[in-house]
This record gives C-alpha cells, sequence and structure tokens, in this order.
C-alpha cells in the first residue's frame, strides 16, 4: 500500500494545529504545579491515552452516527470548516488561551480527564477535525493515515507535557503566543479548504461539478 504522503502531511498539520500541544505546555504546567516528576507523568499519559481513546472512537464511528442522523458528509465538511475559521479566530486573538486557562482554574485536583482530556485535547475542534479527514479519504489507506497522524500528534502532546516546564522557560509568554498565532493563520486557511470542498459537493466552488 503506497502512502500518499500530501495527504499524511495535510491531516498531520491539521491534528496538530487544532489539537495544539505547544499551547497546552504551559497550561499543564499550571495545572500540575507542585505535583511530582511522577505525578505529572502519570497524569500526562492518562490525559494523552483518554484524549487518543475520544479521538479514536469518533474516527471510527463518526461518519456512522452522521449517517444515522442524515447528515451528509458534505455538509459536515462545511459546518466543521466554519468551526475550525472560529477555532482559528480565537487563536489569532488569544480568545482560545484565555478560555482553556479559565476551564483549567475550575480543576484543583487530577486534571487528566477533565480539562485536560476533555475539552483541551480531544475538543470539539479535534474532533471534528478527525471526522473530517476521515471522511475525505475513505478506506484503509485513509484509516491508516489519519490514525497514524492522530497518534504521531498525541505523541507530541506528550512530549510537550514531560517537558513543558523546560518549554515554558525557553520560549516565554511571548513566544508562545507568536507560534500561536501563526498556527491560527494555517488553521484558518485549512478551514477555508474544508468549506471549499463541502461546496464543491454541493456544486458551488472549485471543483464543482
Amino acid at each position: 500500500m503506497t502512502i500518499d504522503t500530501a495527504f499524511l502531511i495535510t491531516s498531520f498539520v491539521t491534528m496538530f494545529v487544532v489539537i495544539d500541544p505547544i499551547g497546552l505546555a504551559p497550561l499543564f504546567v499550571a495545572l500540575t504545579q507542585g505535583m511530582t516528576d511522577a505525578a505529572r507523568r502519570r497524569i500526562a499519559l492518562r490525559a494523552t491515552a483518554t484524549g487518543i481513546l475520544i479521538l479514536l472512537a469518533f474516527a471510527a464511528f463518526g461518519e456512522a452516527l452522521l449517517s444515522f442522523i442524515g447528515i451528509s458528509m458534505a455538509a459536515f465538511r462545511v459546518a466543521g470548516g466554519i468551526l475550525l475559521f472560529i477555532t482559528a479566530l480565537d487563536m489569532l486573538f488569544e480568545r482560545r488561551t484565555k478560555r482553556r486557562e479559565d476551564q483549567s482554574e475550575e480543576e484543583v485536583n487530577d486534571p487528566s480527564v477533565f480539562p485536560l482530556a476533555i475539552p483541551l485535547i480531544a475538543g470539539p475542534g479535534a474532533i471534528a477535525s478527525v471526522i473530517l479527514l476521515m471522511g475525505q479519504r475513505p478506506g484503509i489507506e485513509g484509516t491508516v493515515i489519519v490514525l497514524g497522524a492522530t497518534a504521531g500528534v498525541m505523541i507530541i502532546v506528550m512530549g510537550f507535557f514531560l517537558a513543558s516546564g523546560l518549554i515554558e522557560r525557553a520560549l516565554g509568554k511571548t513566544g508562545i503566543t507568536v507560534v500561536t498565532r501563526l498556527l491560527g493563520m494555517l488553521l484558518a486557511a485549512l478551514s477555508v479548504q474544508f468549506v471549499l470542498d463541502g461546496l464543491s459537493a454541493f456544486g458551488f466552488g472549485p471543483g464543482a461539478g
């Protein structure tokens, strides 16, 4: 089986930008402040494992669920693209960071499942993205690529969590802000492409007919 490199890169970049491991790193530090390194490792493992299980479940059954309730993949692609565009705007204007920080302040004990796994890792944007990507390339090849890209991003999330303290000191608040906004611009472009792909299925936009 030949792997479609372009689709692999698109899948990886989409999931990386939406989940935003760099933006999650300082929140992980805040949520685990005062904990031992061993406790931080356990929380990082539990959070990433829970997040990937949720995304795998939606990757496997998300499209079937849409069909069951009568929503076409093209319609979901348009809606998902709009959702991702809103997420991109949040990143560009730092609204998502503030909302994440507000959510993190609500959890004082074990933050691995909430708010780390849900909704910070496997949030609406990540769930929409994995369903959209699975619908974009049906079949075994597409499944392998999307799941592989998602697993790769989750490994990076784990790495950022384990090295979050070092990363925060190295980048600083300004560095994290710059990277987040660059990722936001990239996500905005990807979200527009999702909308165009969905509209083309209805006879509008490039590729229609």
